[in-house]
């Protein structure tokens, strides 16, 4: 199975942290990733692979903006869906909420940030094929 391709999957995990530099160490220590810091809007994005494979990203909460409320240190699931769009508006329908919307990742693909009606956040993503 390809995670980044089959709907309902889990197929990226992404740290959002106070201290991305102190993150970066720690889980490069720990899993042995390979950690690979690329610039990009707002902040430093940093790619964990494992075996040449990316499986996380990593970054600073201080890359979400000036003025943007202060995000907690915490792991973010995203799953793969066929249409983000769709995804979101049956989440509404379903009793959810939109953390964040839709929006479009350079050279990535898709994706936007919801919550159940239980308050748990998740991403949805699709990859550019």
């Amino acid at each position: 199975m390809d995670a980044n391709k089959t709907h309902g999957a889990f197929s990226w995990s992404e740290l959002m942290t106070s201290s991305a530099s102190g993150a970066i160490e720690f889980y490069g220590s720990l899993f042995g990733w390979k950690l690979e810091t690329m610039d990009m809007q707002g902040g430093k994005y940093t790619v964990a692979s494992v075996n040449g494979t990316p499986v996380a990203g990593i970054m600073d909460s201080a890359a979400c903006g000036e003025g943007a409320p202060p995000m907690p240190t915490s792991w973010s699931c995203y799953v793969t869906v066929d249409n983000v769009d769709e995804a979101v508006a049956k989440c509404t329908l379903l009793g959810g909420k939109v953390i964040m919307p839709a929006m479009d990742v350079p050279t990535v693909g898709r994706m936007a940030c919801i919550q159940d009606p239980q308050g748990a956040t998740i991403s949805v993503i699709t990859y550019e094929k």
